[in-house]
């Protein structure tokens, strides 16, 4: 959620700033100066009416001891206590629709974003050339199929369109880069958190999905106590809600964090004829990095994480880029993202295999997570997270990129203590 009083300072400023992401925000914020001057408005009133009643009530016992009639400022004081509760009444309706146009607006894009969608998003740097075979290769549909890795028609068959199913060697590398991972998150002084699959509502309000994407989620109703769940589509979501509501101390921070999970997605299902296989899916296994910092750590936290993404994929060979990423392109909660994208041969580009972001105080402000700095001020954190790693592009890729004439894939040097081979054949 953004500050309100920034809003209320530079409307303009923001209005150009939401416009870089694409979003005509003029009559949300015209709106919300609107509903902030009606609630200021009504505070004012009330406040006014219950210093006149505490007036009034001060004034009976002196009126009844002079044996005045106190009639008519008993029939006062019953006006009054009429009109504070319609105000309440008022102030609670024009706050829940402040909030609501509030939460809907997206974060605001840092300043050297460029405005614009994709076709503005900026290449920073390559890492290691193309790979180049001396034979036809493969593409890791065939390729899986071909090695026993994933059972495509059987994940079908169990679940529908836009599920598969790891078998054997498959299932055994898609452990080995899910522990390379966390290996690697673990000696960088990361805590692994292992969170609930299933969150509540509050969950995706606080990561700043709900309430616009709250429909692109898998619910679960419980038929039992009538409470909705929703299936997290990524860790973010939960971690992002871990000291919700909370008050941390600056010894507290930074919480550096990493997460395990499936992720739960509702995307499938319309995509491109070469995001075959694996590349999209309902289902797909994603290791999370995430941070909650002090203000003026956040952006050394965004560089950390960049270059933590870098490492893992370089660690496992591949070529990639570092791409900065347009207004536009960036999600809705982010001020601003870094995509880290590797080459998939046979789909003849780049495809985004982590994203790093950072909100800063979005997120904080949507679920009032915040910090007691040494002079006993109370500022809000700011929050990040990173993918490190989403494997449903990663095993695609190494796959491809690592593939011999015969058939056979040779495995990354960093997973072969966890497979206990060099080379994966049929």
């Amino acid at each position: 959620m953004l500050d309100i009083k920034y809003i209320i300072e530079k409307p303009d400023e923001v209005i150009a700033r939401l416009a870089k992401k694409g979003k005509d925000a003029r009559e949300d914020i015209e709106l919300i100066l609107k509903l902030d001057g009606e609630r200021r408005s009504l505070i004012g009133t009330t406040e006014a009416l219950k210093a006149e009643k505490n007036k009034a009530s001060k004034q009976i016992p002196m009126l009844k001891k002079e044996k005045k009639d106190t009639t008519e400022i008993f029939a006062r004081m019953k006006e009054i206590s009429v009109e504070i509760d319609a105000g309440a009444a008022k102030l609670k309706e024009v706050e829940m629709q402040l909030t609501g146009v509030m939460l809907g607006l997206p974060n605001l894009p840092d300043d050297d974003l460029l405005a614009g969608g994709k076709e503005n998003n900026e290449p920073l740097r390559y890492y290691g050339e193309p790979k180049q075979f001396d034979f036809e290769p493969k593409n890791h549909v065939d390729l899986c199929n071909g090695l026993g890795l994933i059972d495509y028609e059987r994940g079908t068959k169990l679940a529908g369109s836009g599920f598969w199913i790891y078998r054997g060697m498959g299932a055994r590398l898609e452990w080995a880069l899910l522990n390379y991972f966390i290996d690697t998150h673990l000696a960088d002084g990361y805590e692994l958190i292992l969170p609930p699959h299933m969150l509540e509502y509050e969950c995706g309000l606080t990561a700043g999905q709900f309430p616009k994407f709250a429909d692109e989620v898998y619910k679960i109703e419980n038929p039992t106590d009538n409470r909705m769940h929703y299936m997290l589509p990524t860790a973010e979501a939960a971690l992002a809600s871990l000291y919700r509501g909370e008050i941390l101390t600056e010894a507290d921070l930074p919480k550096k964090l990493v997460s395990y999970t499936p992720c739960f997605r509702r995307e499938a299902g319309s995509y491109r004829s070469d995001e075959r296989g694996m590349v999209r899916g309902h289902q797909f296994n994603k290791v999370e990095m995430f941070q909650f910092t002090l203000p003026e750590k956040s952006d050394e936290a965004f560089d950390e994480l960049v270059t933590k993404a870098e490492n893992l994929v370089k660690g496992l060979g591949f070529h990639f880029r570092t791409v900065k990423l347009a207004a536009e392109d960036c999600s809705a909660s982010m001020a601003r993202t870094y995509d880290i994208e590797i080459n998939i041969p046979s789909m003849n580009g780049y495809k985004e295999v982590s994203s790093v972001s950072n909100a800063r105080d979005y997120q904080a402000r949507r679920g009032m997570m915040r910090v007691k700095r040494a002079d006993g001020s109370i500022q809000y954190l700011h929050t990040l997270n990173g993918s490190g790693l989403a494997t449903s592009r990663i095993l695609p890729a190494l796959v491809e990129q690592n593939q011999n004439a015969d058939g056979s894939v040779n495995v990354p040097e960093v997973l072969q203590k966890y497979l206990g081979v060099s080379v994966i054949k049929k």
